[in-house]
């Protein structure tokens, strides 16, 4: 007979209590996501998703789930994650600094009515905070998906939705889940599903 494991249901608890909180905080946040979403797929333009390391990993993901598909074949939905093209983040990384990676491509990429949707769970990464920045300046819709207390993305990323708590591993597992909820609520709303 197997010992039950503490941390093992710890782990899970505190999943569960997070997943929790964020279903409060985050319905009406995430309403506005979704609409801003829609008007940049409407409009013809494309989502822009970007962040570091586990959130690089997530812009990717969710990039992928709008560009092939969620849970149907349907039409491609514009989305493009900034974190995937070796050559520009290293030269931009080289010639201009970190902090410039993904303000960059925002810059070459980017047009007035496209939304960039910046990842940071502690929501103070400087490459992040610059690009939304960019965006903004540009008539680019800048939303962003954080933790903690939102950081210095609050007032820059709007909508903004932030995670009631300060684990990193929670904040990613529901900055994940939300996005799924995105991907699946778009294909929903444009009768995809």
């Amino acid at each position: 007979m197997n010992t039950p494991d503490p941390f093992y249901d710890s782990e899970l608890d505190d999943h569960a209590e997070t997943f929790a909180a964020a279903r409060r905080a985050l319905r009406e946040p995430f309403a506005r996501l979704l609409a801003a979403a829609l008007e940049t797929i409407h409009a013809g333009r494309k989502i822009m998703f970007f962040g570091n390391g586990g959130s690089a990993s997530d812009a990717q993901h969710l990039a992928t789930e709008l560009a092939v598909r969620y849970r149907l074949d349907r039409a491609p939905i514009a989305g493009l994650a900034l974190t995937t093209d070796a050559s520009s983040l290293t030269a931009t990384g080289n010639d201009m600094g970190f902090d410039e990676i993904f303000a960059r491509q925002i810059s070459a990429l980017g047009h007035a009515g496209d939304l960039a949707i910046g990842i940071s769970t502690s929501g103070n990464s400087e490459n992040v905070i610059r690009a939304l920045r960019t965006a903004r300046s540009m008539g680019i819709g800048a939303a962003g998906l954080s933790g903690r207390d939102g950081g210095r993305m609050v007032g820059v990323a709007d909508p903004l939705l932030i995670v009631p708590s300060d684990n990193t591993a929670r904040i990613q597992e529901m900055h994940i889940t939300y996005g799924h909820l995105l991907c699946a609520s778009l294909e929903r709303e444009l009768g995809l599903l």
